[in-house]
């Protein structure tokens, strides 16, 4: 059985030092002074108040940019992987053709409507001076000419085709193939058996890939301290995190 398919989650990147979505310290409990994460992780948030999606953006997820790859990321790194995770360490370390479902820090595209396919650039985060990391004001007005937002009716609001938008799933955006979708639909179909690693299953992709194993009667393994259950038979349940998981793995 060598057609396997792992779908990996925030947990696989917590020995790295990246913390949770959804845990007690996770990314998404720390918003804004006005706004939940949830409001400002959206692309209405993007469209109507640029400056503030920008600064809430770089300050949670660009001081992430410099971490390094654990043992997990190097172990995936010659298997077929779908990873939720945003943070580009299995890229670093080394998986050729992994498939970010929700999109990287390290890449923007032009803002556009959602289904017109983009080519991602480099984000290039270290052209911004590390003298404005501390001064909130000067750092939204650097981020928002980075970002190339102009100025409409007296107010900042990124045009489409000019400005550029981080390549992330953002809460009320849609899959589409600037995320591989369809890619990451066929490889689900055409595995042999789905490992999830590291995942609540809060998101639709989990779903997704729980939905089509279940209509295939696909192997399933589930790999995370406590983990969810799922009413299925054809599971097996791995309560140990990823590393461990990994340590004592023959695939």
């Amino acid at each position: 059985m060598n057609n396997l398919l792992y779908i990996t989650g925030a947990g696989v990147s917590a020995e790295s030092g990246i913390p949770t979505f959804r845990g007690n310290d996770g990314l998404w409990t720390v918003g804004s002074i006005n706004y939940t994460p949830q409001e400002m992780a959206t692309r209405n948030m993007y469209e109507n108040d640029p400056g503030e999606f920008l600064l809430w953006y770089f300050k949670r997820f660009i001081a992430l940019k410099n971490i390094k790859p654990n043992k997990t990321h190097y172990w995936l790194s010659n298997k077929r992987l779908i990873t939720q995770n945003i943070d580009g360490l299995d890229r670093k370390a080394g998986n050729k053709n992994y498939i970010a479902i929700h999109g990287s820090i390290d890449k923007l595209v032009i803002f556009d409507d959602q289904e017109i396919i983009q080519k991602p650039i480099d984000a290039n985060w270290d052209e911004i001076d590390k003298e404005y990391l501390h001064d909130d004001l000067k750092l939204k007005k650097v981020l928002l000419e980075k970002f190339k937002i102009p100025i409409k009716n007296s107010k900042y609001s990124p045009e489409k085709g000019v400005s550029f938008k981080p390549l992330v799933l953002l809460f009320d955006e849609i899959y589409t193939e600037n995320f591989r979708f369809n890619e990451s639909l066929s490889w689900m179909e055409n595995c042999s058996k789905i490992i999830f690693m590291g995942t609540s299953f809060s998101v639709n992709i989990t779903n997704i890939a729980l939905e089509i194993a279940i209509e295939k009667n696909l192997p399933i393994e589930i790999v995370d301290p406590n983990p969810i259950k799922i009413q299925y038979s054809n599971i097996v349940y791995h309560k140990m995190n990823a590393a461990e998981y990994c340590n004592n793995s023959i695939s």
